[in-house]
């Protein structure tokens, strides 16, 4: 019922003239399906939006010929199926107006109210915003759903039931706007139906989406379903008889449901494992729905008497539920005749949650009930959903995290305090810290797994036990990226270093700066105030730290800033040195641990001893090189950008460097070699071989050295190696 203080819909006349009667026809399926379970006054709200829709769609038409209002009331009818409220089912008839037809928000406010807008709004797409690309605006467009939907799930279930209508007549699309539906439907619309719990819709835009993105591979395993369900249609019949002649002498009321799995299932399963049809286990299956959780596992005991289990496949999901709070027993039996046969035990309220989800008992009514496990996690997810929207740089980034953590295998694992943990399948240490808490992830710095220590990027299986280890000076490492696989992790590592590159690349930004402006004898601090700011302005910063950012990444040139802030502007050029590199007083000291706005050039690896100079590049910061690497050559292309610089005394850290090792093709060689590397403190990152003959073999070794004279000396003691020819550094 609509809160008093919601206008109410005046009753207004359909004025379609040809489309009347067919439209209401449209409308007659969904009152009946409404009127078994909302009064009549709240069918005749509903039917006022059908009669504003229809109006407001009138002329328009589906690809099918159908009238336009005939999809948002399949829409809604959906929706009624699942047993959804008045504004709801309101919403849904009105999703496309705002979108599609003249009609503003504030009309559908004014008659409709506040709550039904604010559904219909976050359903609709942004399509008064120009993108750049179309991968933009879908990314732009799911974010604003999703974000929607934090604030209201029932934005999703309406944008769940409409992709499932539009599935559902998806045959009179081109075939290439089919595929692409398809794919959409299968990356991201049905991962989000299984997180929220929603299996029976899930079920049917999985099978629709693969036989429309697959229609030989969908073919060819319903015919082998077919032929095996002729096959063992009598058995499966036969273990039910006898499950219900046990029960009943068990004196347990069940009820018994006979299945065969979906094809979409079926091909999933052999996609990831590389089965055979034939190695699938359970293609047929049976569910057994008993009346609370003790007869769940009494019913367990009778079906593991009556038919061996196979090893293994036991799965119990109500001790340990899944993300999306689905509950039920799992176990493979062996069948007559050796076949094997998959049997779910679950109650009633557990089978009613596992179709239904997060839309069963109207969780949007009950805000005040915490409800089942499946709400609880729902809720979970969509507050996980609000974080990694506040930490994503943008929305493709968004779409990207919350793809990544939509997958449907899950690892459960434990904290030292016995609490369980959910993470997707192949998640790391660093996963784990991070779903533990924020700070615990970016001051992580080891870890025990089952009491032994492990490396940060090692995948958790199955039921062990991690201890994270902190340290307080401890910060997130950019290589963390390349492993971590849940959203939440991933959003909250990028916007600590997006954080912390900010704040190196005002650091550099000022230096360079400085510099550019003692090269035009001006000091930093007397920089004149209405020229700075006018500068900003022009720019569009709102501080003197967002030009010093864009400075420090390369995004604007230092020497030509300077020019721009002196009041005379008649001042000669900067001196360059002979190479065309710009020469401010002295160069720019570097020490090695700038890591995020100073990389070091992969064509020459400079370490510290070399000559080298810097190289502005854009988004990056400075781009170091040796004074002779064929780069630095080019220094006259882009004269502005190249500037001098100079190690730090001493620098820290460790730097990459490259030789290359000629050597004779014998056994053993390359452990030497390795064992010469390590004896003189330096590790191997990486070794490539290069036959020129059976006799002769070249090795390019990346090294991790301190400076030039321990590179030297490493490479004195390989060279004394035994069957080495010569080493080199390119």
């Amino acid at each position: 019922m609509p809160e008093a203080s919601v206008p109410q819909p005046q009753p207004e006349k359909l004025v379609l003239v040809a489309e009347a009667a067919k439209a209401e026809l449209y409308f007659a399926p969904l009152a009946m399906a409404l009127a078994t379970y909302i009064d009549p006054e709240g069918i005749a709200h509903v039917r006022d939006a059908f009669v504003f829709g229809a109006n407001s769609h009138v002329g328009q038409a589906r690809q099918s010929g159908e009238p336009y209002i005939s999809h948002p009331v399949a829409v809604a009818e959906i929706l009624a199926g699942l047993h959804m409220d008045e504004a709801t089912l309101t919403a849904a008839i009105l999703h496309d107006v705002i979108e599609d037809t003249a009609v503003a928000r504030e009309e559908i406010v004014a008659r409709f109210g506040e709550e039904v807008a604010r559904l219909v709004d976050g359903v609709s797409k942004l399509t008064q915003i120009r993108f750049k690309s179309k991968a933009e605006a879908q990314a732009a467009n799911f974010r604003k759903m999703m974000m929607a939907m934090v604030e209201d799930v029932r934005v999703i279930l309406i944008k769940l039931a409409d992709r499932l209508h539009n599935m559902r007549t998806l045959g009179v699309m081109r075939p290439d706007k089919r595929r692409r539906i398809a794919r959409e439907t299968l990356d991201i619309y049905t991962p989000i139906a299984s997180r929220l719990g929603l299996n029976a819709l899930r079920h049917e835009l999985e099978d629709m989406g693969f036989a429309a993105l697959y229609p030989t591979r969908y073919r060819v395993i319903s015919e082998a379903v077919r032929k095996a369900r002729g096959n063992r249609k009598e058995i499966v019949a036969g273990i039910e008889e006898r499950f219900v002649q046990r029960f009943g002498e068990e004196g347990l009321r069940v009820q018994i449901q006979a299945r065969e799995k979906r094809p979409y299932s079926i091909y999933r399963k052999m996609m990831q494992k590389h089965l055979t049809f034939k190695e699938v286990f359970d293609v047929f299956a049976v569910r057994i729905i008993v009346q609370n959780v003790d007869e769940c596992y009494r019913a367990l005991g009778i079906v593991h008497n009556l038919y061996k289990p196979l090893p293994g496949r036991f799965k119990d999901y109500i001790a340990i539920p899944k993300a999306n709070g689905y509950q039920s027993l799992h176990t493979i039996l062996f069948g007559p005749h050796g076949i094997p046969l998959e049997v779910q035990i679950r109650t009633n309220e557990m089978h009613q949650f596992a179709e239904s989800g997060i839309a069963a008992h109207w969780l949007y009514k009950s805000s005040h009930d915490q409800g089942t496990v499946t709400q609880a996690r729902a809720r979970e997810w969509l507050r996980d959903l609000l974080e990694i929207q506040q930490k994503a740089g943008n929305p493709q980034e968004f779409l990207e995290s919350v793809k990544v953590d939509l997958f449907p295998d899950e690892v459960y694992v434990f904290t030292p305090m016995g609490e369980i943990i959910e993470l997707p399948r192949r998640a790391t240490v660093v996963d784990f810290a991070y779903a533990i808490h924020t700070d615990v992830g970016n001051h992580c710095v080891a870890c025990k797994i089952d009491r032994r220590f492990a490396p940060l990027s090692t995948p958790l299986e199955n039921g062990q036990t991690i201890e994270i280890i902190t340290a307080d000076g401890a910060e997130p490492n950019p290589n963390w990226l390349s492993f971590v696989v849940t959203a939440r992790a991933r959003a909250h590592i990028r916007n600590y270093l997006k954080n912390l590159q900010d704040s190196e690349a005002i650091k550099l930004g000022h230096r360079l700066l400085t510099k550019a402006l003692d090269a035009e004898s001006v000091d930093f601090n007397d920089m004149k105030t209405d020229r700075l700011n006018r500068l900003l302005a022009e720019y569009h910063y709102e501080g003197l730290s967002d030009l010093l950012r864009e400075i420090g990444l390369g995004n604007r040139m230092a020497p030509l800033v300077a020019r721009l802030l002196v009041a005379d502007e008649s001042t000669g050029e900067a001196t360059r040195s002979p190479t065309g590199i710009m020469s401010a007083q002295t160069p720019i000291i570097i020490s090695g641990t700038e890591g995020l706005v100073v990389d070091f050039a992969k064509c020459c690896h400079p370490i510290p001893g070399d000559v080298v100079v810097g190289f502005l590049s854009t988004g990056r910061g400075i781009v170091v090189h040796r004074h002779d690497c064929s780069n630095a050559a080019d220094a006259g292309v882009h004269p502005e950008r190249w500037l001098a610089v100079n190690w730090a005394n001493p620098a820290l850290g460790d730097y990459q460097a490259l030789i290359v090792v000629h050597a004779k093709n014998v056994r053993g060689g390359l452990a030497r070699i390795a064992s010469a590397a390590a004896e003189t403190g330096a590790d191997i990152d990486d070794v490539r071989f290069d036959d020129r003959d059976v006799n002769l073999t070249i090795i390019t070794v990346t090294l991790r050295v301190a400076d030039r004279v321990h590179l030297a000396r490493v490479m004195r003691r390989i060279k004394s190696v035994q069957d080495v020819v010569k080493v080199i550094r390119p």
